[in-house]
């Protein structure tokens, strides 16, 4: 029977079928898979130029990022539904497989083009390993312990990408960049290792064979690959309204009429649509897509700003930006002692409401200002959002049983990806849009800040570059009170929470 927030009573811990010292060897590789996801998503930024210098191909570096970025998101919610079908251990176990095998590829590149094309093969696995490791959270613990491994989970998240610059720079310059890749493969055999040993899930009997839709799935990869290279290369490596931009959106668009004629029709479809006709995922879906977009501002704007407005060094700059590293694990943690109080949705509201007023508050800092000012703001941010994110997975992964957990926790992870690459094209095009406005002609923000890099840029460019966070910053403020409204009228004030 469903019941509201406050009201459930979670089962006992040593009811688990994992013993406690098992469970614990679990969780070790959980954070272990989650480090390796974290670190791969920027661990290669700091070595690219060793890496273009060794390989050649500077034109397509980008793709580095983007190919790994495109290959995690468009296989979340094919592994979210595969889990939910055989179970949570062999899809992580293929997906470590996976990573590992592509980590080992690129360290053998021998070209930009075959280094580009293994790190989709490590995306196609760290699909998995975001995905699962996240749904197998919620199975380990009973909905009262979930903040404690789901804070944990986020803070190896927030320390791995902090620190996946700093690693990768080393290694480029004390080593060889492939190590960079190298570092996976013991890291992973262990989390590996530990899963295959200590993991044993109960068996679950089915009526009937499972039935997998490929088609679907196929479906689903072509569309959010479509989309998310229009996303990414649009702005970037073509202009907004040129043919191959607008080609790629009427292919993305024709394929998402694709994805629903096929999803419809199929007996186990990857994207079901309970996931959109339930209040309460349908909500929180919009809501973490909110929460991806406005998360664009901090982490790809505000070092610019500390350097280029602030005048800070680099590793300054990164110290503006990781102090909500810091404030957001906490505040999640913290988290379920308020949502006891006034439930999932009231929580995520004060934590998501607070971030709208702290985006606002940016623009309105001093020109030139201090950097204590924004790293204030930093803080209190990484506090509201940990105060957002947490109760609003928590909550959505309580309302479903476990063979729905885990298309429902890809979908949650899905959304919130598709909203970081709209958000980084549209905030991209914003600051672009505010530079050429400032100082006329064509400028963007690349070229800009180089020049003010070199010395060779006056004063009205560094006031240009501070309008232009300032409006982003503005659009982020707009989109954390879309999420706050979202949940206000779309998402029931207590979830329907299943009794563990």
């Amino acid at each position: 029977m469903d019941q509201g927030e406050t009201d459930i009573q979670p089962a006992a811990t040593d009811a688990n079928p994992h013993g406690s010292r098992r469970r614990g060897a679990v969780v070790a590789a959980l954070m272990l898979a989650m480090a390796l996801a974290a670190l791969d998503a920027t661990i290669v930024s700091t070595a690219v130029p060793q890496i273009v210098g060794d390989l050649g191909g500077f034109s397509v570096f980008s793709w580095l990022f983007s190919g790994y970025l495109l290959a995690v998101t468009v296989t979340l919610p094919v592994y979210g539904k595969l889990s939910d079908t055989f179970g949570r251990k062999p899809v992580l176990v293929a997906g470590a497989a996976l990573f590992l095998l592509g980590s080992l590829l690129c360290a053998l590149a021998w070209n930009m083009g075959a280094l580009i094309a293994f790190r989709v093969v490590q995306g196609l696995g760290g699909g998995a390993l975001q995905g699962t490791v996240q749904t197998l959270a919620a199975d380990l613990y009973p909905l009262k312990e979930r903040p404690k491994i789901q804070s944990k989970l986020s803070t190896v998240w927030a320390v791995s990408a902090v620190a996946g610059p700093g690693v990768g720079g080393v290694l480029a310059a004390y080593a060889d960049w492939r190590w960079i890749f190298l570092v996976n493969l013991p890291i992973g055999a262990v989390a590996l290792w530990l899963i295959v040993r200590h993991l044993h899930e109960p068996e679950r009997d089915s009526p009937v064979r499972p039935r997998i839709d490929w088609a679907g799935a196929l479906a689903v990869f072509a569309c959010g690959g479509v989309l998310l290279t229009a996303l990414v290369q649009g702005g970037v490596a073509w202009p907004w309204l040129s043919a191959p931009s607008l080609g790629l959106f009427g292919t993305g668009l024709a394929l998402v009429a694709v994805v629903v004629a096929v999803e419809r029709r199929a007996a186990e479809p990857i994207i079901p649509g309970w996931v959109w006709r339930r209040r309460t995922i349908a909500a929180v879906n919009l809501a973490l897509g909110a929460l991806g977009l406005l998360m664009v501002a901090p982490s790809v704007f505000l070092p610019t700003y500390a350097q280029s407005v602030l005048g800070l060094a680099p590793v300054a700059a990164g110290f503006v930006l990781s102090v909500w590293t810091l404030s957001w694990p906490v505040s999640a943690a913290l988290s379920q002692h308020v949502y006891r109080r006034i439930g999932f949705r009231n929580t995520a509201m004060l934590g998501i409401g607070t971030a709208a007023l702290v985006l606002f508050a940016f623009p309105f800092l001093p020109y030139p200002g201090q950097a204590w000012q924004p790293t204030v703001l930093m803080l209190v941010l990484g506090a509201a959002l940990g105060l957002f994110q947490l109760p609003l997975i928590v909550g959505v992964q309580s309302t479903v049983g476990w063979a729905e957990r885990g298309t429902t926790t890809a979908s949650v992870l899905f959304c919130r990806q598709i909203g970081q690459t709209f958000g980084a094209a549209l905030f991209g095009a914003v600051a672009n849009g505010v530079l050429a406005a400032r100082l006329g002609g064509a400028s963007d923000l690349d070229s800009v800040t180089r020049a003010l890099d070199a010395g060779t840029a006056p004063e009205t460019t560094r006031r240009a570059i501070a309008d232009a966070v300032h409006a982003v910053y503005l659009g982020a403020s707009c989109a954390a009170a879309l999420a706050f409204l979202v949940l206000l009228f779309l998402a029931p004030r207590k979830f329907p929470v299943i009794a563990d």
